[in-house]
This record gives C-alpha cells, structure tokens and sequence, in this order.
C-alpha cells in the first residue's frame, strides 16, 4: 500500500458513492395516486432526491425542495430553491411558506412526497407565532456554538417552529404523505432528521427549554413565553392525519460504513467497525488514537494492517475565534494524540462535502503532520485551543476539497494501522 492517502480517500469516496439517492429511491416509490402528486423537501440531499424522483416517475407531477447554497441539481418538474445553512435566512423562510401554499387544499386522493435529509432543519423554517426569524437565527447560532447535540438543537428548534415536529403533516392533512429521509442522526430517528416535520414528536417544552438551561443559553422573553405556551405544541402519535402517513429510510451511516469497509476487505485490510460515536470531537479523538496506537503496538482487538472505521457526528463547544468545522477539529486532535506515530494515517470527512462552514469536506492526518506544520511555525496545540484547525490543515495542504456530495449521513472517519 504505497499511498496511504489515496487509499483513505478512496475509502471515503466509496462510503459516499453508496448512500447517494439514486440507488434506493425507486424502490419505496408508492403507487400513482388518483389525485395529484407533489414532491416538497428540504436537506442537503434534497435536490439530488427529487432528480431521482423525477428520473423513476412518469405520472404528473409538481413540487418544491429547498437545498443549501451551492447544492441545487437542475430537475425539470420540481423547483429547487437554494438558501442559508446552518443559520436561516429569508430565502429558506419564504420558500418554506411556499411549501405550506402548496399543500393547502389538498384531498384525501392527493399524494404529497416528503424528501427530507441533514440539513433540513435551518432549510425549512418558518418561526412559531410571536418569534421573528431573527430569533432563530440568533438561538440557531448560540446553540451550535455551545457543543450541544444535533438531537438536543433539533428539540429546541421544534418547539420554535411553525413547520417542524410534524406541523408540516397536519397542513398536508387529509392527503396521503410518503416520507423518504437519508438519515444524518445517530440511531436513525426519523423524528429528529430534518427536525421531524412529517412525523408525530417525541419531545416537549420543558425538555427544549432544558436544554438551553443545560448550555447557559440566554433567550429574549418572547422566546421564552413561546416554550413556556401549553398552546403552542407539536403533534403527537394520535392525531388522526398520522393515520394516512408513512415513513422510509432509504440510506444510512451505515450503508455508507458498510461500503467502506467492504472496500478495504477488496485489498486485504481488515476493517474493524466502532459504528456511529457522538461528543466532543476532540475527546473521541483521544480515545480513537489510543485504540490506534494500542492495535499498532500489539495489544489491540486486531492485528496491522487493519482500519478503524467510525460515523456519528461530534461536537465542537466554540472557545476561539478560529474557522474550521467538527472534522478538521477532530483532525487535529488526532494528530496530537498520535504524536507522529509513524503506523497511523487518517481521514475524517463529513459525507455532505462540508465540514461546518468551510469549503472542505475534511482532512489527512499522516505521521508527518505536525513536522510538516513546525516548517510553518504552526502551534498545533494553540490552533486547537482556538478552534482554528482549518489554518492548520491548510497551511500543511492536507484539507480534502470535494465540493458538495448531495448527500448526507453524517461524518466518516477511518483510521489505517499499517504493519510497516
């Protein structure tokens, strides 16, 4: 194995390769009603869903999905709206307004196809009564900066919404709804992926406001009085417009896992799966280069040559002024735990193409990282104190730019342990 960075990448790239929306949409495709069909979304993946919607669909059909920046597919019979992510903005707000026109007035012959992926929760949001989108930009904000959970951001933004935490089916009601998500959350928890608008909530007030306690994060009153309203609440299991809906999950971290280390069994490297792992990014990466380093010295649960393969999504409590996402986080956490050992490479990337907000999907760590970077007279240890691992990687040129997947289920990390 001569390039290891090639062979991490290629790794990432089958992981990728399955779990986009083209190989699992035409076999959850419902039968053609005899009313109306239309198709609303919204998520990273979404413009690539509705294309495949489209390619396997013959019957009329009309609709809208919302995408990020960047992420829109040209679809012929489907319109693709482009907006902010992770912070809403008004292009979002308004085509998610658009999307609640569309499915007024709807029979009980009609079909709506609800495509939803990671992403979707900023994508579509209208703001409860009495909360401006301001409010949620700035909540929305504050919360991923406090290295609070996607499952804990998703339950407050619930509960602030106007669409999300199944609003959205109740408007549909009383058509047929087909919800086809690609998950991006740990466990696959369709309620949490795209903050759950076409499906009944598990959660409630107290525990969103639980979370905002939980992180010291400070609300406006009308905030405030918005959780604290016994009026104001998500639809539950037995509300009646449940009755006539139906859910899918077409693709996974793990399908994504899956590929990947079937891959590296192709070239006689042992992969041994962690599955999906959540906390702080820095933390799982101490943990992870400890289990590296151990299989490298012997006392590990398998033998060189072999990779650790990993999904989920961590956390990153924002202390510093620095740029970089969850994965260049982990990234450089890695690096100084393994401390050039020169058995271990790495990749992490988030499988949507976008670590954070930056225009890289991940990083490279290799045993020469941190030589490399004393040649830029880069402080590793500082850089990660003030969460600017994307200087890092860049400066050593071992981010990996691939631009958006049009895809989602999260982040993939892989560990190789050579035998040298």
């Amino acid at each position: 194995m001569s390039n290891k960075r090639k062979f991490l990448k290629f790794l990432f790239d089958k992981a990728v390769a399955a779990v986009q929306p083209a190989n699992f949409i035409a076999e959850h495709l419902p039968s053609y009603p005899q009313g109306k069909t239309i198709v609303i979304g919204a998520g990273k993946a979404a413009a690539s869903m509705a294309r495949a919607v489209e390619d396997n669909w013959t019957a009329e059909l009309s609709g809208l999905v919302i995408t990020p920046y960047n992420h829109s597919l040209a679809c012929e019979r489907i319109e693709v709206v482009e907006a902010a992510h992770p912070i809403p903005d008004s292009s979002g707000f308004n085509a998610a307004r658009r999307i609640l026109t569309m499915v007024e007035d709807l029979s009980a012959k009609d079909l709506v196809i609800c495509l939803l992926s990671g992403g979707g929760s900023a994508l579509l949001s209208i703001p409860a009564e009495g909360i401006r989108l301001q409010d949620k930009q700035s909540l929305t904000a504050k919360l991923i900066r406090s290295g609070a959970t996607i499952t804990e951001i998703n339950c407050v933004r619930k509960h602030l919404s106007a669409i999300k935490g199944g609003r959205l089916a109740a408007a549909c009601s009383p058509a047929q709804i087909l919800t086809l998500a690609i998950s991006d959350v740990p466990g696959n928890d369709i309620s949490m992926i795209a903050s759950g608008p076409t499906v009944p909530d598990k959660t409630n007030r107290k525990q969103a406001l639980d979370v905002l306690q939980k992180y010291a994060i400070t609300i406006p009153n009308n905030v405030f009085e918005c959780l604290k309203n016994p009026a104001i609440k998500t639809p539950r299991l037995d509300d009646r417009f449940f009755d006539k809906s139906e859910t899918a999950i077409i693709a996974t971290a793990d399908d994504a896992m899956n590929a990947a280390a079937a891959a590296a069994l192709e070239v006689n490297i042992k992969p041994l799966a962690l599955g999906d792992q959540e906390g702080d990014a820095s933390k799982l990466a101490q943990s992870q280069a400890a289990l590296a380093k151990a299989i490298a010295a012997g006392t590990g649960p398998v033998q060189p040559p072999c990779v650790l393969i990993s999904g989920g999504e961590t956390t990153v409590h924002v202390r510093g002024s620095g740029s970089g996402g969850r994965n260049s986080e982990y990234s450089l956490a890695l690096a100084l735990a393994l401390s050039g050992h020169p058995a271990i490479y790495a990749i992490a990337c988030d499988t949507d193409g976008i670590d954070g907000t930056e225009d890289n999907a991940g990083c490279y760590v290799t045993p020469d990282s941190l030589h490399r970077a004393n040649e830029y007279f880069l402080d590793p240890k500082k850089l990660l104190s003030e969460n600017d691992s994307y200087q890092f990687f860049s400066k050593i040129g071992d981010l990996i730019v691939t631009g958006p997947t049009r895809t989602n289920v999260n982040d993939f990390r892989a560990i190789l342990i050579t035998d040298q």
